[in-house]
């Protein structure tokens, strides 16, 4: 590979920093990140995916019902998929019933929508209702651990196990604050549909009104999820995302000692975050970042650029400091795949690489004719000898 002429690095150096060159300001100051009593923490953006802050990120701890992000996040993607209506009725089991701990209250023999369940999972966490949708998707809850565990690897939450739906004390059953984060991010992303009944403090079923246990959702009106848990072997974890114009921030806490400390140490990192970090937009998909020179082609240049926005997580009022090099592989010759990677975009700030993306082609090119072929290997030969 080789770098671009001066002119295309001048070019996408000006586009990406455009405007702001002519505002004056200086980088802005950093503290360190605040200490915070808890086992494990993360403080991601999840835009870019950049963690902020981490401590015991990945180590494996018990989850508690913070299980239950991912039976919900199952039960939303059959419901984007059709496989699910969320007026349909599903059976209530003896075993769901029966299960203990937090509970929607629905009643063996019963049969209960998957919208209620869903609200019951999300709001209440309700093992009880994880039991219930568990049995309804996947015929069992040990077979829908087995979906568990699949979207988990498909989603690379590579330290995560999981042995039932609920969250429910049992070996071989953990995950890591990192994993969460992750499975946070995605159920943002994936199903923005379904993503505000995670801000809702209240349902009611069965005429029994409970509210959600994420203190968050009264204290700060920029949080609007997630999930709790608690059990004596996990402590009180709290995974929760707050949105603040157009940065949104993901903090999990994991294995702190009250209901308070979690919301207190989460709100730590929110704070944190929002005040020091913003979330930058370089590029959107399918901008030009350059144009090539194209050999045995119909057309003698290939526009260039990248497939999908490129995100970055940088301190406030930093963008002066921010570089970007485009490179792109040596000769390129037709025929040009739209889509395919010819080369590289790299961002530093102060020396240090904050991304690489690779740059594709923003179009299809077919081979040019057998003369105009002939033609250019005559000239790429002479190019060759200086």
């Amino acid at each position: 590979m080789r770098s671009q002429s001066i002119r295309s690095s001048f070019f996408v150096l000006f586009a990406f920093i455009g405007s702001l060159m002519t505002v004056q300001a200086s980088a802005s100051m950093v503290p360190r990140a605040p200490q915070i009593d808890a086992r494990g923490y993360l403080l991601m953006d999840a835009a870019s995916g950049r963690i902020i802050v981490e401590h015991n990120a990945e180590q494996r701890l018990p989850p508690a019902s913070l299980t239950k992000m991912m039976t919900a996040y199952i039960a939303e993607a059959e419901l984007q998929k059709g496989n699910l209506s969320e007026d349909d009725m599903a059976p209530v089991s003896v075993k769901a019933w029966r299960m203990g701990g937090s509970k929607m209250f629905i009643k063996e023999g019963t049969r209960v929508s998957v919208g209620d369940l869903l609200k019951g999972i999300i709001i209440q966490s309700g093992n009880d209702a994880s039991v219930a949708m568990a049995e309804f998707v996947a015929g069992s809850e040990d077979a829908f651990a087995d979906l568990m565990n699949q979207h988990a690897r498909r989603l690379g939450m590579h330290s995560t196990h999981f042995m039932n739906a609920t969250g429910w004390p049992a070996e071989n059953h953990f995950t890591t604050a990192k994993d969460m984060a992750t499975l946070a991010r995605a159920i943002v992303r994936d199903f923005p549909e379904h993503y505000d009944t995670y801000a809702q403090k209240e349902f009611t079923y069965n005429g029994i009104t409970q509210q959600n246990r994420n203190l968050l959702l009264w204290r700060d009106e920029r949080v609007d999820g997630l999930k709790t848990g608690h059990t004596e072997e996990a402590g009180y974890c709290l995974v929760s995302s707050a949105k603040d114009g157009d940065m949104r921030l993901i903090a999990v806490v994991m294995g702190t000692d009250s209901e308070g400390a979690r919301a207190r140490e989460s709100q730590k990192l929110l704070t944190y975050g929002f005040r020091f970090f913003e979330t930058y937009k370089a590029y959107s998909a399918g901008d030009i970042l350059d144009t090539a020179e194209l050999w045995m082609g119909e057309q003698r240049e290939v526009r260039l650029g990248l497939a999908e926005d490129l995100i970055l997580t940088i301190p406030k009022e930093s963008h002066e400091n921010l570089k970007a090099e485009v490179t792109v592989n040596p000769q390129l010759q037709a025929p040009i795949n739209q889509g395919q990677q010819y080369g590289t975009v790299t961002v530093r700030m102060d020396n240090e690489v904050l991304v690489e993306k690779p740059l594709v082609a923003l179009e299809s090119i077919e081979e040019a004719g057998f003369l105009t072929k002939i033609w250019h290997h005559i000239l790429m030969f002479f190019q060759s000898l200086f």
